[in-house]
């Protein structure tokens, strides 16, 4: 799936599970308001793509019922496995290489995904053709290249420091196969691929506790990889990890950007 063979964010880490409840809380408000704008309802059928976490997965398998269906989708299922009974089906699936899991969804929604995925555009390809005629494409992904800091007003050593850090961060996404600008693609991708009425929003988490904690789960997720890139040091990551702890610090996320349109 990547330039290296290793996924940067490993699901089985602790700092995973944290990360995803950071998310959860972050993001899920905006993916279920438009998820609840797209008609998501009972007897939907629904492919929930590079699942990762239960968040979203069990907010669609209320939403569709008994009569419904959600099938869930990861190359690591570990943190899924727990949703694993009806209407949920959890299968392991690789986005970027696989054909989809079956076709006919009245849904399909990958959120924060594809910016990961070297294959991307082949893993858009297979979304589009999962759909039936009239199915909803909902797409949901970082563009941290459109707003690269973790502070963006850096006024101070601490600031300053933890921007150098996430330029670090990015500089791993890229070399495992991220693309750091492909939030800001998603409305043009999804017209070049036919769909219709394709519409497109922004949300950016400036600063709360869930930024803080999201902050401070990925920066010891990452360290090793930090240390041996030579793009910090652990002195550097532990006063990092210290100024976000003491809860002064202004964190922003990257914008998640929402586009969705429909299969003709």
């Amino acid at each position: 799936m990547t330039r290296t063979g290793r996924y940067l964010l490993d699901n089985q880490r602790t700092e995973a599970g944290e990360r995803f409840d950071a998310f959860a809380t972050l993001f899920d408000p905006t993916t279920f308001r438009h998820l609840d704008g797209l008609g998501v309802g009972p007897g939907w059928r629904c492919w929930e793509a590079g699942a990762g976490g239960t968040s979203v997965v069990s907010w669609l398998a209320k939403k569709v019922g008994p009569t419904g269906k959600v099938v869930a989708t990861d190359i690591d299922i570990s943190r899924l496995t727990g949703a694993a009974r009806p209407p949920v089906e959890v299968r392991v699936h690789d986005i970027g290489v696989e054909q989809p899991p079956a076709e006919g969804f009245d849904l399909v929604h990958a959120r924060l995904v594809l910016v990961h995925v070297p294959e991307r555009e082949r893993a858009l390809r297979s979304m589009v053709q999962a759909l039936r005629p009239g199915g909803r494409l909902l797409l949901e992904d970082a563009d941290p290249a459109l707003q690269p800091l973790p502070c963006p007003d850096e006024h101070g050593p601490e600031q300053q420091l933890a921007n150098r850090l996430r330029h670090g961060f990015r500089t791993l996404l890229a070399d495992r196969g991220a693309d750091l600008s492909y939030g800001r693609r998603l409305p043009r991708l999804l017209r070049e691929a036919g769909l219709r009425g394709v519409e497109a929003d922004a949300h950016f988490p400036l600063t709360s506790p869930a930024c803080a904690a999201l902050e401070s789960a990925t920066v010891r997720q990452i360290r090793a990889d930090l240390v041996a890139a030579g793009l910090a040091t652990d002195e550097d990551i532990d006063r990092h990890l210290a100024n976000v702890a003491s809860g002064g610090m202004d964190l922003a996320t990257a914008p998640m950007i929402s586009a969705w349109g429909r299969k003709a």
